[in-house]
């Protein structure tokens, strides 16, 4: 053990004589367990670990309320520093290390610009330094910090061996002898204050009832193993318990019908065999960890992972191991029935971090009436799952999880992106009255589906839905949709490990065609790239991808990948109508290219001797503005196009739809987009062209009386907006809203919703 002498000048010990983690991680455990209190025993603890370690400086800070980091042991720094010095979280080094989640290892520490000099610790004579966050459940709970006087480059080894004596230490922080576990919570959340949070929109509704929190913390009793060779027995044997789980969740999920999720969740089953994953766990019950330990520091390091990556799909891979390793902990501590599933209130607002797929199919689906997510976007695998079963979502609810308690009351309504917690009497009233009047709403639509979308002076309205898997399908016939008017191909990719085969595709389409008992359905072929990324495509990382290698430039440079997926479609239409439509066309060239394509998997159907489409109609999306001018050329090659909004709007105005910066900035009730809508429209008639809009722009009331406005004919939305638009639909004058549009489309407003709305409301539609 390092001498109290090497604070005096002596020379510190070769870094070479460093033995690795197993012995320390013993010695620790013997300390933990020995006598004394327990700030004692965190002074002995920094004094073994800087012995062990070779260093002449080891600091134990200890996050406190406030966000702030409080030195509460050294060896080595001056002894009056500790429970005096104070850090904020981003401050320094250590500030840093748990601002990030993250190691730091300095040869130079003071080089470094996040470097801040505290005079009271008398560390300007030590030069090098590593610096790794104390975690706990995904939660930042301090710092562990070792510091030497000369010049010294830390290994791997060392960085990895002091992650695995954090998590010893993580356990006297959590376990509330330093310090109340109060001051481990924020403290303007926890109470019983009313409180309002904001998310975002995944799936709309509204809820209520009382919160459950996903995935409470499973204790681990031991982290340091007496026999790493029982340990690893441990771990195969609940691997195998968890595979054999995994197993019956898919069987169960097969029996219930066919559906895209299957796919996600034989992903998921795949995922739980990586090997990659397994052999980490492996290494630190190597190093000297139980088998929960090794787990639970194979999970904090996969969470701060997470904290680094912003690509949606590189997220859900780590957030798939991060689900696995939680029930990997359940199968070792004895929880593999996952006894929270089944013992649900029976009005529950399941509360999560994130969480996958298979973890939401274990709850009881009568008992779960919406999910809030700290994390989230509309593309994870869960919020798929979710709106699948019309589940209520929101995502990314800052802070939840530190603000609400097992049972508290929740208001969800899904629609706005907003969550009540503890609500008053006065909110919980108002939104029982808003419920009643949601559900008398939608069964109102149910009773209406059949009625036909014509206005006041007889012009039809075609409403289709848009659909992107076959659970999706259901939706059909309770919307009283006309079809489906944008079926996105992609999805099925997105939720799948591996690109799927010719016939798994086509045994996909033809049954969402069965479903669709002979409505229109609209295929757009494989739009990828942007925000839409593969995790096995391995070719689309750019700076740029919005308007990079997506969608039918990909197809054309990989005619291999279009060519499969159109034999599909021919295959899976097996004498039907077959309407295909090509997604991000920017010039005619790129639709021809994409139609030789199909017509030559036609030529291939024809000298097999399979049966053709009884109809084929082709269309392009219309996204990109260049194609507008262009319309004429297209119109000799393609029977429809779509102007799919969302991209649209954000070329058309430079404005990237995702950052939050521009959101609100460019109204889609503007006189721009108005005019580009009239163009098209004009060309489209002169061409014989069909024309629908599908988007966001085409599923809201008032952005739809516009389009109407216009001339156009054909909508595409979510199928919850099928209902309100009928109504609104059946409310209108055609020839009074062409006037008042057309007048629109010369003013100079930055925004035209407030004419607009005045209109709807002169002319008694709701909206």
């Amino acid at each position: 053990m390092m001498g109290d002498d090497w604070a005096n000048g002596e020379t510190a010990p070769s870094p070479t004589a460093w033995a690795g983690p197993r012995k320390l991680l013993r010695r620790l455990r013997d300390v933990m367990a020995g006598p004394g209190d327990a700030q004692d025993r965190l002074d002995r603890i920094a004094k073994l670990i800087a012995g062990d370690m070779v260093a002449e400086v080891c600091s134990i800070y200890v996050r406190r309320a406030g966000d702030v980091l409080e030195l509460f042991a050294t060896q080595g720094l001056k002894p009056e520093a500790v429970h005096n010095t104070r850090l904020r979280i981003g401050e320094g080094i250590v500030g840093a290390v748990a601002a990030d989640s993250r190691p730091m290892a300095l040869a130079e520490a003071r080089k470094h610009p996040s470097f801040a000099y505290r005079p009271e610790t008398g560390e300007e004579i030590y030069t090098s330094m590593m610096g790794v966050p104390i975690l706990r459940g995904g939660r930042m709970l301090g710092v562990l910090a070792i510091q030497n006087r000369t010049q010294r480059d830390y290994t791997d080894e060392e960085v990895e061996t002091m992650e695995t004596v954090s998590m010893v230490v993580a356990e006297m922080v959590a376990s509330g002898e330093l310090i109340e576990t109060s001051e481990q919570r924020p403290a303007d959340g926890i109470g019983i204050a009313p409180l309002r949070l904001d998310g975002i929109k995944l799936n709309g509704g509204l809820a209520m009832g009382h919160a459950v929190l996903h995935r409470p913390a499973i204790p681990v009793g031991r982290t340091v193993a007496e026999d790493s060779e029982t340990e690893k027995l441990r771990l195969k044997e609940a691997l195998a318990s968890m595979h054999k789980r995994l197993d019956e969740l898919l069987a169960q999920a097969d029996a219930e019908g066919p559906g895209d999720h299957i796919d996600i969740l034989k992903t998921y089953r795949m995922f739980a065999e990586d090997k990659g994953w397994i052999r980490r766990i492996v290494e630190n019950i190597d190093n000297g960890l139980t088998a929960e330990g090794a787990v639970v520091r194979v999970q904090d390091d996969t969470r701060a992972r997470m904290k680094k990556v912003d690509d949606a799909y590189l997220r859900e891979r780590l957030l798939d191991l991060e689900d696995l390793a939680f029930r990997l902990l359940q199968h070792l501590t004895g929880d593999a029935d996952g006894t929270r599933a089944h013992m649900l209130p029976e009005e529950t607002i399941l509360v999560a971090r994130n969480m996958g797929p298979a973890d939401l199919l274990d709850y009881n689906r009568s008992n779960l009436k919406a999910l809030i997510l700290e994390e989230g976007s509309s593309t994870s695998h869960v919020a798929i799952v979710a709106r699948a079963l019309q589940i209520p979502v929101i995502g990314r609810v800052k802070g939840i999880l530190d603000r609400v308690e097992p049972m508290d009351p929740i208001l969800v309504d899904g629609g706005n992106g907003l969550c009540y917690i503890r609500p008053g009497d006065e909110v919980r009233s108002a939104f029982k009255a808003s419920m009643r009047m949601f559900e008398e709403k939608r069964a109102h639509y149910r009773a209406a589906k059949d009625l036909p979308s014509i206005t006041k002076d007889g012009v039809e309205i075609s409403l289709m839905m848009n659909a992107g898997l076959l659970i999706d399908m259901g939706h059909l016939q309770d919307s009283g949709a006309a079809g489906i008017g944008l079926y996105r191909t992609e999805v099925p990719f997105m939720v799948r490990s591996d690109f799927p085969d010719t016939a798994t595709q086509a045994e996909l389409y033809s049954a969402i065609l069965d479903q669709a008992e002979g409505k229109p359905v609209t295929f757009r072929t494989l739009d990828i790239g942007g925000d839409k990324v593969l995790p096995y495509f391995h070719e689309m990382q750019e700076e740029n991808p919005a308007m990079g290698w997506r969608a039918i430039r990909i197809a054309i440079d990989r005619p291999g990948l279009m060519r499969g997926q159109l034999r599909a479609l021919i295959q899976a239409s097996n004498g039907r109508p077959l309407r295909v439509m090509f997604p991000m066309v920017a010039n005619a060239d790129e639709f021809v290219q994409a139609r030789a394509m199909l017509d030559k998997e036609l030529s291939r159907a024809t000298r097999r001797g399979l049966p053709l489409p009884s109809e084929l109609k082709i269309g392009a999306m219309l996204e990109v503005p260049s194609l507008i001018f262009q319309l004429d050329a297209l119109a000799k090659k393609a029977d429809f196009i779509s102007i799919g909004s969302n991209d649209l709007l954000q070329f058309l105005f430079a404005s990237d739809r995702g950052n939050p910066r521009m959101d609100g900035r460019y109204d889609a009730l503007s006189a721009p987009v108005l005019n580009v809508v009239k163009e098209v429209v004009h060309r489209a008639q002169q061409n014989g062209l069909e024309l629908s809009v599908c988007g966001e722009m085409a599923g809201q009331p008032l952005e739809a009386l516009a389009l109407i406005g216009l001339g156009i004919r054909t909508l595409s939305m979510s199928p919850a907006n099928i209902g309100p638009l009928r109504d609104t639909v059946r409310a209108c004058t055609v020839s009074a809203l062409s006037d008042f549009t057309e007048a629109l489309t010369h003013r100079p407003d930055r925004s035209l919703r407030g004419a607009m709305a005045n209109f709807a409301r002169d002319h008694g539609i709701t909206v």
